[in-house]
């Protein structure tokens, strides 16, 4: 596996592929006693039930893991809900992650190569990506508690969130969230690797009747062609 490969993989597999993500292991914000763990993951749900599809630009950093390796990719994303989105990566390398809500793309065009999996099946998100897809539910897959990381903005709600049940790509993660909208500012992902990745969202926009164009994938003629069953990790 080249090593563009190998950062790809970490991107969906938080996959992620699916969206910098900087975990505090020192003193963070304060958080706000104004809001409960639980209160706030309710909230979160009932806002997300009302996205229909969202678009941001995004930096993404990857430290650790074990290649013990530092990676910021920076790029943009849509989402329509539920289960369609596209990750364009943009710098410092080009790469494509689309998903149509049945087939999961991810292409490399410097090496020619395209990954073709299957979207899990049932409403259970497997990776942060297909969380922010609309693809499971904040309250019913999560236990939530406060938690604090470092730089962020003042005022903002920092949300952990431990799967009710284990996941194969990530142990937990934590969520930046806008004091006054509650969206999604940062999310950054603990793999079980030891791996830490970050997304950094800005410039969101939500509800513009996004078309299914761009959740459409085409293969390029001459394109190597990966099948991975439905329970590989891309």
């Amino acid at each position: 596996m080249t090593m563009t490969q190998r950062s790809w993989a970490r991107t969906i597999t938080l996959t992620a592929a699916c969206i910098g993500w900087l975990v505090a292991g020192t003193p963070g914000v304060a958080q706000s006693p104004l809001r409960s763990a639980e209160d706030l993951q309710q909230a979160l749900q009932q806002r997300y039930e009302l996205v229909l599809d969202l678009s941001a630009d995004f930096t993404q950093t990857y430290e650790g893991g074990v290649l013990r390796s530092s990676l910021v990719e920076r790029g943009r994303m849509q989402v329509k809900i539920p289960g369609k989105m596209r990750w364009d990566y943009q710098d410092p390398e080009q790469k494509l992650m689309v998903s149509d809500g049945a087939q999961m793309f991810v292409y490399l065009p410097e090496d020619e190569q395209v990954m073709v999996a299957a979207m899990p099946a049932g409403d259970h998100a497997t990776t942060p990506a297909l969380l922010l897809a609309g693809v499971g539910d904040f309250v019913d897959d999560f236990t939530a508690a406060l938690d604090t990381v470092q730089d962020a903005p003042p005022d903002s709600y920092v949300l952990r969130l431990t799967p009710t049940r284990p996941e194969p790509d990530f142990e937990f993660l934590t969520l930046v969230l806008d004091p006054r909208s509650l969206a999604i500012t940062r999310l950054i992902a603990y793999d079980l690797q030891g791996g830490v990745s970050t997304f950094s969202f800005s410039n969101l926009q939500e509800n513009r009747d996004l078309s299914d164009t761009p959740f459409t994938f085409e293969i390029p003629r001459g394109t190597e062609i990966i099948h991975f069953n439905e329970s590989a990790p891309l």
